[in-house]
């Protein structure tokens, strides 16, 4: 076969070396109307608030899981400015689970801060993260924002820990996670705030503290820092081809490392949900960042529709049937 010259590169080698930490942003936008009418505005936080708020060294890892073309522009224009370190574009949506096999595999860093893309980072989240990454021993997934409902399930390490309890390490219970805190959880999940408050009102909050570093023993699945190695393990042995689900699995499997799920006792990362409020708004501009609120996150006057019997059930059959139609949703 015809050759024309040598590559440039040959002999030659580079001086890039990854950052101890690769933050992985997971992203799907497919379009800017419905659900994620406003979503755009809240990758822009997101990422904002990522650039703005790390001071540790990282490398910024983001994974496009076949998003609109008006999202890839905005994320190719971070990655041509040099702010996203790594992008990655999937022409198809692989499935939450399947693009997290992707990602971590591709990750160089020892550790991954892992995120789903409608999170806010606040000044200091990483080094508290890594705080109690190199306090505990057995630390696996350790979350910025402690949610009372994380601390129900993939519990068999946390137990097994303080059952044999190391010296030193104190434990006391209270409600300790600010009610405020919850109602914002749960307002930015879809929930109900205030059934979510008597719901979790007679709960205790454990508080764990060992060589003066305090965690709540909870983690949750949207935001996290684990060893690249405890993540990749717990990924599944197969492509399960799911679009959603397996996050629960994943902490299960974390869990069944032996490993111990906490959380930042201050918020230091925050669920945003699908829109950005006007009171995040003004957080983000104390913060240095240009982020608009799209709409007031209270409820507007209930539209008169809902005052007919059956309304709400009949206009969610209506979605779900367009949705099917839209997107070739196929049945069975």
């Amino acid at each position: 076969m015809a050759r024309l010259g040598i590559s440039p590169a040959r002999g030659k080698t580079t001086d890039f070396q990854p950052a101890p930490v690769t933050v992985c942003v997971l992203t799907y936008i497919p379009e800017q109307a419905g659900y994620y009418r406003h979503r755009l505005d809240v990758l822009r936080m997101c990422l904002e608030s990522i650039l703005t708020n790390t001071a540790t060294p990282y490398d910024l890892m983001v994974f496009d899981n076949g998003s609109s073309a008006e999202v890839v522009d905005y994320l190719r224009g971070l990655h041509a400015s040099g702010s996203i370190d790594f992008l990655l574009l999937s022409a198809r949506n692989l499935g939450k689970i399947g693009a997290l096999q992707v990602m971590f595999n591709a990750a160089p860093g020892e550790w991954i801060a892992y995120a789903d893309d409608d999170i806010l980072f606040y000044p200091g989240w990483l080094e508290a993260h890594l705080e109690i990454a190199n306090a505990f021993p057995q630390a696996g997934l350790i979350s910025g924002a402690p949610v009372r409902d994380a601390a129900r399930h993939a519990q068999s390490s946390n137990q097994a820990f303080i059952a044999n309890p190391l010296e030193g390490l104190q434990i006391s219970e209270s409600h300790w996670i600010p009610d405020d805190w919850e109602r914002d959880w749960a307002a930015s999940t879809g929930r109900e705030a205030d059934q979510h408050l008597a719901d979790t009102a007679g709960q205790q909050d454990a508080l764990w503290e060992y060589q003066g570093v305090r965690a709540y023993p909870a983690a949750n699945h949207y935001q996290y820092l684990a060893r690249r190695e405890v993540l990749l393990k717990a990924m599944p042995e197969s492509w399960t081809g799911k679009l959603m689900g397996h996050m629960v699995e994943l902490e299960a499997a974390v869990d069944a490392q032996g490993l111990l799920r906490l959380s930042t006792t201050q918020r230091t990362t925050r669920h945003i949900g699908n829109l950005v409020s006007p009171e995040l708004a003004v957080e983000a501009a104390q913060m240095g960042m240009q982020v608009t609120g799209s709409v007031s996150a209270q409820r507007e006057k209930r539209h008169w529709l809902f005052k007919i019997p059956r309304m709400r059930r009949m206009l969610k059959w209506v979605y779900g049937k367009l949705y099917d139609l839209l997107y070739n949703v196929r049945q069975g």
